[in-house]
């Protein structure tokens, strides 16, 4: 099994006192368009090899980052999500920050709820992405990567969306009818935001979901669902960071890397996963 940022890492730093679990979930189950999520943890895993322990002017790795095995995705997706939820609530209850490696947006319900969990206190995600996810279920599934933000919202889980180019009229509803925050990516990337305030009454404690096709295909073509007109790289990031000040990150995830052999993608999807365990740790 392959350990992110491997080689630049001490003995001390890739130990269980590390404050960085890092999770890789494979999970491709729900996919519908492109296929090949299951292969973006390790993908992104060995990308991380390639990584400069700097980062925004900071070492996140000084804090320790320990991988974990892989959480098996066998079986029935209610359990694969209970094993995820074991697994992230287990490191928030040791005082750690999990980021999970997808795999399908999908396993964000697990990690987020494994984290809620331990927390017992309201949670708020920051969610980058092409797609609202708000769909009641999709294809007859409600686990769906297209339903994962309609079941935490169910669950009482506050949600800010950034960069959304894609959805009907079934999701326009729902955020209305679970007060979901949102800044669309066509205002977002014709006015070149790279701030926006979060509403004063969001949850101070914040989880990161990253889906990839965020970003414009441009810049991130190796995904199941691209979606033109996207946020820049360092637009997105930029929107993440500004939403944590004042607040504290208590998890993240970076999901929907398919790769399709130009490594530069794998590099983008691991650059932005250690730029985001630097904006957790600032």
């Amino acid at each position: 099994m392959s350990i992110f940022l491997d080689s630049e890492l001490t003995a001390a730093e890739r130990s269980l006192d590390a404050l960085f679990r890092v999770i890789p979930m494979p999970l491709e189950r729900t996919v519908s368009y492109g296929a090949g999520t299951k292969h973006g943890p390790q993908a992104i895993l060995e990308a991380s090899d390639e990584l400069e322990r700097l980062c925004n002017g900071f070492e996140p790795c000084s804090r320790g980052i320990y991988t974990e095995t892989a959480v098996n995705c066998d079986g029935p997706l209610p359990d694969v999500m209970d094993r995820l939820a074991m697994r992230t609530e287990a490191a928030v209850k040791a005082g750690k920050i999990p980021v999970t490696l997808g795999g399908e947006h999908s396993l964000s319900y697990g990690a987020v709820m494994g984290v809620a969990r331990a927390l017992g206190k309201p949670v708020g995600i920051v969610q980058i992405d092409a797609h609202a996810d708000l769909r009641i279920a999709y294809q007859d599934e409600k686990h769906s990567h297209a339903s994962v933000m309609h079941l935490l919202s169910e669950e009482g889980i506050h949600i800010a969306q950034f960069g959304v180019r894609a959805l009907c009229q079934q999701e326009v509803d729902s955020r209305t009818q679970n007060n979901v925050f949102f800044r669309d990516a066509e205002d977002l990337v014709t006015t070149n935001t790279l701030a926006v305030d979060l509403p004063s009454d969001f949850p101070e404690l914040i989880y990161v979901s990253f889906d990839v096709d965020g970003l414009d295909p441009a810049q991130m073509p190796a995904t199941g669902t691209p979606v033109p007109g996207g946020l820049g790289f360092y637009q997105a990031l930029r929107l993440v960071e500004h939403a944590l000040k004042g607040r504290k990150c208590v998890g993240l995830d970076v999901v929907e890397l398919a790769p399709d052999g130009n490594a530069a993608w794998d590099f983008t999807a691991a650059q932005i996963v250690y730029r985001l365990m630097a904006a957790a740790t600032q």
